[in-house]
């Protein structure tokens, strides 16, 4: 029997203010062990930003991090699921979007985040990513 969104993914996930600055948003990162964060207002998910979004649109553009407010790296045009979905249509989504992440959303408000790795985990618990997916994050 196929599992719905909310059986698999990570439940309350890291979120900050859109004012947030960089620095605090990447030791947010390396507390939780995560790559990814919501940017989120009044419960409301405006945007998620990514190790990579940082790396890119921030440090590459020699960027002041404790100046820099997570809003304006954030990518605000995204893919977003919801928990009664069938993982499977996580997946499609994925695929046709070419992403790793899914904020899962009811209505606008983010109440999980479901990642490649929770659906390798979903699909088949012995595969190589759903291993990769296992291990505690490098910090």
């Amino acid at each position: 029997m196929s599992q719905r969104v909310n059986e698999v993914m990570t439940p309350v996930p890291v979120a900050v203010s859109p004012d947030t600055n960089l620095v605090e948003v990447g030791d947010l990162m390396r507390q939780h062990g995560i790559g990814d964060v919501l940017v989120v207002h009044d419960g409301r998910l405006l945007g998620l930003v990514t190790d990579r979004d940082i790396v890119v649109r921030a440090v590459a553009e020699h960027r002041d991090m404790a100046r820099t407010a997570v809003s304006d790296v954030c990518s605000t045009n995204m893919i977003t699921v919801e928990p009664a979905a069938d993982a499977e249509e996580a997946v499609r989504l994925m695929r046709a979007h070419a992403v790793r992440r899914l904020p899962v959303v009811d209505g606008d408000r983010p109440i999980g985040m479901v990642s490649i790795g929770d659906l390798a985990v979903q699909r088949d618990e012995r595969s190589a990513l759903a291993d990769i997916s296992a291990e505690p994050p490098n910090i």
